[in-house]
Order: structure tokens, then sequence, then C-alpha cells
């Protein structure tokens, strides 16, 4: 097993519950870890055999440009097509952050996490 780590994703997003989230938008970052048998691209050199984090940027990106009220939404979403996309992947990590949310207060910002295995896809 090994893990494929895509961290400090930045984007620029409308997520959030209040009308105004919705048309100002503000920064994200999202942090990805897969897990996944890695013995085979370890051995063969060949993108086919791994987990492509170039492509987990892409789904990243995607699901983010959706709008939603929640980052556990958004995190769950990600998660989902991790699972459906890379076959190779057995567990996933996804953590949404909103940079400098809108809380009065001096925050730096607020994060929500997901983890799920393969074996619970059916429940994310």
């Amino acid at each position: 097993m090994g893990i494929v780590k895509v961290s400090n994703i930045r984007v620029y997003a409308y997520h959030g519950c209040l009308v105004e989230e919705g048309k100002i938008g503000s920064e994200y970052r999202v942090d990805v870890s897969v897990k996944a048998d890695l013995s085979q691209s370890a051995t063969s050199d060949d993108l086919l055999d791994t987990v492509d984090y170039v492509y987990l940027n892409k789904i990243v990106k995607e699901e983010m440009a959706i709008r939603a009220k929640l980052l556990e939404h958004v995190a769950k979403r990600i998660i989902q097509r991790i699972f459906k996309e890379i076959k190779l992947a057995d567990k996933a990590k996804v953590s949404v952050s909103k940079i400098n949310p809108p809380i009065g207060g001096n925050v730096a910002l607020v994060s929500v996490i997901l983890k799920k295995s393969r074996k619970d896809f059916l429940d994310v």
C-alpha cells in the first residue's frame, strides 16, 4: 500500500449558506490523500498503474466549481468521484477549508475533513 497526496489545492469558489457567499465567493484550500496499492506502479514506472495526482487535482477543481451550501457536501462529492473514477483507490481523505470565513472573528480558516474506504462507497 501507498499514499498519493495532493496538498494545498487553491481554488476560488462560491460555497456557503449566505446569499453574499454565492455572489462574492472566497478562497478555498483542498487537501486530498488517496491510499492505494502502488506496488505495480513502483515496478512498472507507468502512469496507468498509479493514482494520477493530476487527475485528482482535476476532480477537485471540477467539484469545487459546483456551488454548495456546506463544505461537507463538496467533500462528499469529491470522494464519490475518486471512488467512481479511480479504481485503484482503496481509501480517501479530503479536507475542504474556507480561508478567511465570514464568521465575525479573526479566523484563518475553517475545515471539514471526510474519510472513506471503498467498502463504504455505497454509503458515500
